[in-house]
């Protein structure tokens, strides 16, 4: 386990795609890329949205930071939900004077999308900035700007994170927007950036109190970071699934291209965040049904014939319908293969990150992944979401070099000692006749002579017996 300060230079390092909190327009497909929308085919599936509210004020570069290393975490904790959700993410910030007052110096940063690179691209290109921290204006913008699900049964959360007063809104009282949000069935929950005993925490306390929702206090400026024997294969299989998406539509390769940034994000903090990536990857909740063919055969409305050919990628305009449907269902299969082996070292991961945790757990303030795991794992509950067993806490068995025990000095006077018989190397043959050594064989064994003499006693050690 590795605590690191979330606003050193280490954890920004390498990060080529981070600009200034500006809008970009998110990624949205044109009409004539498909009949009727793309939706997600799994009827049993119920409906998270999950609303993420940064405070991006000056002081907030390690909260940011914890909300880069712990995304991919909390979307693989939500795939183990059943029945299977179908989550969306929006993501907004607070408390910057760029936004402007007539905002409430508040911006959407993306609305509630199923397309987590754009979270996790919008995520690494946030800067900090001094400003107002109005925790009502930015519940009241994701209330009225954003489109929940009209699912009655949908899981619908906000998450507010913050270290300045809960109320210190001039206009508009953050307990009343509590209250409209429960109304409308969102749960808002607090996390406050701080030490729980300090008298800005009871603020935050009631808003999430009057919301149906949980408070948490956190230690923002750390994060935990668990790397695993098993890193190094998930980002292998991360780069193996990359080759199995087939894009198309006018944001086709746009999106490709985003989510090779994103590898290298998550990548540029630590191994873990890239494991954890590759593992939310190989989940039924990175669902690309925009942009990748394979993705969006699921659904049965979508016709592979509607799409014309100038959206697809030049090596696949050549191919017939009946080519191209071929070839999709065999890379569908390919992906398929390569997510199970995903799934299986996944879990090992689990298994071990969760040995680490319960060795290293101490006293003290949450972390930003707990305070956000812990309250959606509740609340999911109440709203009829199980969980799927976890792994066994075991400790994965690895390959170890084997020691040999020290050569304990022999006591016997050297006149009775005996000495072993030498054994002598078998000679070699061809066609009958001896191998004469040759002259770089003769120089090594005089050089392998020359240290036994210098190292008497250490033979066996050396490996020269």
């Amino acid at each position: 386990m590795i605590r690191t300060a979330c606003c050193s230079l280490f954890a920004f390092a390498g990060i080529a795609l981070a600009q200034a909190p500006t809008a970009i327009a998110p990624l949205r497909p044109q009409p004539t890329d498909s009949v009727g929308p793309v939706v997600a085919a799994m009827k049993s599936s119920r409906a998270i949205d999950l609303v993420i509210c940064l405070d991006v004020s000056g002081s907030m570069s390690g909260l940011i930071n914890a909300a880069r290393q712990n995304l991919w975490s909390i979307v693989n904790d939500m795939a183990t939900l059943q029945p299977q959700p179908e989550l969306r993410v929006a993501l907004l910030t607070y408390g910057s004077p760029v936004y402007g007052a007539d905002t409430g110096f508040v911006s959407i940063q993306t609305e509630l999308t199923t397309d987590l690179d754009l979270v996790s691209q919008k995520l690494f290109a946030l800067k900090t900035n001094g400003g107002k921290e109005y925790v009502a204006r930015v519940v009241k913008r994701s209330l009225d700007d954003l489109k929940w699900s009209s699912d009655s049964h949908a899981l619908k959360l906000i998450f507010v994170c913050g270290n300045e007063a809960a109320t210190q809104d001039p206009e508009f009282n953050a307990m009343q927007m509590a209250s409209t949000a429960i109304g409308k069935g969102v749960l808002v929950n607090t996390i406050y950036c701080g030490s729980q005993q300090k008298p800005e925490a009871d603020g935050w306390r009631q808003v999430a109190r009057m919301a149906d929702g949980k408070f948490a206090a956190i230690e923002h400026n750390q994060v935990v970071v668990i790397e695993t024997p098993f890193d190094k294969q998930l980002l292998d299989l991360s780069a193996q699934l990359n080759k199995t998406y087939l894009t198309f539509g006018r944001n086709g390769l746009r999106w490709s291209q985003n989510q090779i940034a994103q590898d290298r994000n998550a990548l540029s903090l630590n191994s873990a965040a890239a494991a954890e990536r590759c593992v939310t990857k190989g989940s039924s909740l990175y669902y690309n049904p925009t942009f990748d063919l394979c993705d969006a055969i699921k659904n049965p409305e979508f016709k592979l014939a509607s799409v014309k050919k100038e959206l697809l990628p030049k090596d696949l305009q050549v191919l017939t319908i009946v080519q191209l449907k071929a070839h999709v269902e065999l890379t569908s299969k390919k992906r398929q293969g390569i997510q199970k082996k995903v799934a299986e070292m996944g879990r090992k991961r689990d298994a071990y990150v969760l040995a680490e945790r319960k060795k290293k757990a101490g006293a003290g303030e949450k972390m930003f992944e707990e305070a956000i795991l812990e309250t959606v794992r509740a609340q999911a509950a109440s709203r009829g979401f199980a969980r799927r067993p976890q792994p066994k806490l075991e400790t994965p068995k690895l390959e170890t070099p084997i020691v040999k025990p020290p050569v304990v000095p022999q006591t016997t006077p050297a006149k009775q000692r005996q000495k072993a018989p030498k054994q002598k190397a078998p000679k070699q043959k061809a066609k009958g006749k001896d191998l004469k050594p040759t002259a770089m064989q003769m120089r090594f064994q005089k050089v392998l002579k020359h240290a036994a003499k210098e190292h008497q006693g250490n033979d066996r050690r050396f490996g020269l017996q």
